[in-house]
Order: C-alpha cells, then structure tokens, then sequence
C-alpha cells in the first residue's frame, strides 16, 4: 500500500493504475513468458510498442504529419548539446530566452558550440517573473529561438509562446508537455525529459519537423544526428525498451482520462488550490514567482523565516510528504504537481499547510 503523498520534481509521480500494471509485466508481458526488462529491441514485441508510443504521442498532440517523433537517452540535458550542434552552424547565431536555471544551462552548452544572443532574460528579477517575449529582438540571421515553457527551479511558466516567424522555435518543454493543448505546428523542435508528466526517467521525447532535419550537416557524430535517429526510426541503437515502455502506459492513462484538455482541467483546478492557500495565508506564506508567471506544474513558495521552513519540511516528511525541498537554486519550498498527481493529494497537502499555520501562525 502507497502511504507517501508525492510532490517530487522530477522523477515524479507516477499514475497508481500505471505502476500496477508495470508490477504485472514485471514477470511476464503479454504472455510471451518474458519480463518487459528482458525482451529485445528488436523483437516483434517491443516494436508494437514503440511504434504504439510514438502514435499516441501523435494522437494525443494532434502532431502534423511533417514531423518526426523520436526517442532519445541522456535527458534534456543532452538535448541542450544536440540542439546546437545540429542547427547552430558559423554563418548563424542562435537566439535564446534566459527565464530560469534550465534555460541558463541551455545557454551554456550552446555557447560552446557557436554565437548565442540573450533576446530577453529575467536574471535582473532573479527569474521570479517571466522575460517578455513581445520585446524580443531576434537577429535575423539566427538559426533558431530557443525557449524554456516552464521552469520547474523558479516555478515560473509561459501561457503563450511566441510566433518566430521564418526562424524556428525550439522549445524545451520537460516539465509541461501534455498538461496542456498547444499547436504544435509552432514549433520547429519540441524536447521533453519524461520524468515530469511522460513517465520515468531515462528516454527523452523530440518532436521535429523534417525541414529541420534537411539542414544538418554531415559532420555530426552519429548519435547525435536527430537525421540519423529519424531515419532509423529511433532504433539506430538499443532505446530505453522500459523507459518507453512505462511512456505508453501513462499516455494511455492521459487518453483515457480527457487527453491534454482533461489534464489542464485538472492542472488549474490543482494550482487554484495550492496557491489560494498560500494567498489566503496572511503572509505566512508567500508565493516566489510573480502572479502573472506563476506555474500550474510547480508551485514555489516560503515561509516567515527559515526556521519555520525548516520545521514545516521535517513535519511534512514525518507525515509521508515527500519532495518539498525547493530547487538547489532557489531554496525554500515547492510542491510538483504534475499530471499524475491527484486533486486529493493536493487538498491533503493544503489541508496540512492550513494546520501548520493554525500551530504555528
């Protein structure tokens, strides 16, 4: 029996319908007498699979049919070298948006393949309010625009994202992909690490529209050519069988439970709530990020001083709260709630706030 209530950032939550399954397939899959962990890549099994993925990732993202969807190890931190060094060539720039701790590692892998231009940054209002995309003043000579939709450190995500024109938009959407509808068409390339809302850690999601890929030059090596990856279908090398496999179930259970709109439904009903608490609070508590930018994914927030801080994360750890540590970089507390965690957990958690505060206010 489950006792914790999970509001880690990442790994994170996983759906209870899905883990159960998992423990099934765990000794045997489909029957074949073999476990999920066992069965080859390349076997008839696994490739129902992975092609079953990549349609429902398609289905439920109403993806167009010039873009390729591809499987890929290393998280998005890889992504932050792969990006560039496909796309980021001497005769061009590469534009990017510095919102947060994810888009500023993002910024230095790039600059160690090519030139890169800040076209907005919020580092002057320590990432607690999103850039201003309307103001972005991108080189025309860029090879892309390069975006973070949600900042899980800063708890600070975009509503909307900008129209780029004739230059691609990149965006690193790890900690947001699939809480929402979005038209994909607006992107050039989207990347996602499924340890937020996809599924476990271990593979990564890129959606690619095929322009892109008739731009990269041939001195890449091999496994890091998004061309080489699409070509083979993303089995140019053994993919992380279980890693997808795990990404098909929970992208059922999205399916079946209202797809990207149930879960924004459900999402803003679950933000509503954390965050009235905090508002409604007195200043007890105080919300990190400015109204306008706040995210419905993490949710960042501090106390009157450390000390209660410190008290409240060692009650919520006691009672079997688990992941409210705030990011490294910005310290304090937050509360991941993602997808698959539920309304329930969420009143439980505010329930929990509203009585420390009783105690303690």
């Amino acid at each position: 029996m489950r006792y914790t209530y999970n509001f880690n950032a990442g790994p994170a939550a996983l759906p209870l319908e899905v883990i159960r399954q998992v423990q099934n397939d765990l000794i045997d899959i489909n029957g074949i007498g073999l476990s999920i962990l066992e069965i080859s890549h390349r076997s008839e099994e696994y490739e129902l699979i992975h092609y079953e993925t990549q349609q429902l990732i398609r289905d439920l993202l109403d993806i167009p049919s010039d873009y390729e969807v591809l499987f890929f190890q290393g998280g998005a931190s890889t992504q932050f070298a792969m990006v560039p060094m496909n796309f980021l060539t001497r005769e061009y720039m590469a534009s990017y948006v510095y919102s947060g701790t994810w888009s500023g590692k993002a910024i230095k892998e790039a600059e160690k393949i090519g030139e890169v231009a800040i076209v907005a940054s919020s580092e002057s209002e320590q990432f607690k309010r999103l850039p201003d995309l309307d103001e972005m003043n991108i080189h025309p000579g860029s090879a892309y625009v390069h975006v973070t939709s949600n900042e899980t450190a800063a708890g600070v995500q975009y509503q909307n994202l900008p129209n780029t024109g004739n230059i691609p938009l990149i965006c690193d959407m790890s900690s947001d992909i699939l809480s929402r509808p979005f038209d994909v068409s607006k992107f050039g390339l989207i990347y996602a690490g499924a340890q937020k809302n996809l599924g476990p850690a271990g593979v990564t999601v890129v959606i690619v529209h095929r322009v892109l890929l008739d731009r990269i030059q041939g001195n890449i090596p091999d496994m890091m050519n998004y061309r080489i990856h699409a070509k083979s279908n993303s089995l140019y090398n053994t993919p992380p069988v279980f890693s997808v496999y795990v990404v098909n179930l929970v992208l059922k259970w999205i399916a079946n439970n209202g797809g990207t709109r149930g879960m924004a439904e459900r999402n803003r009903l679950k933000a509503d709530l954390v965050y009235e608490t905090i508002d409604r609070s007195g200043g007890f508590y105080k919300g990190l990020a400015h109204r306008d930018s706040r995210s419905i994914m993490n949710v960042t927030f501090s106390l009157l001083n450390e000390e209660l801080e410190r008290c409240l994360l060692h009650e919520l750890r006691l009672n079997g709260f688990i992941g409210l540590e705030g990011h490294r970089d910005v310290g304090h507390l937050r509360a991941s709630i993602y997808n698959s965690v539920t309304y329930n957990q969420c009143k439980v958690l505010t329930d929990f706030l509203t009585e420390f505060q009783r105690r303690y206010g």
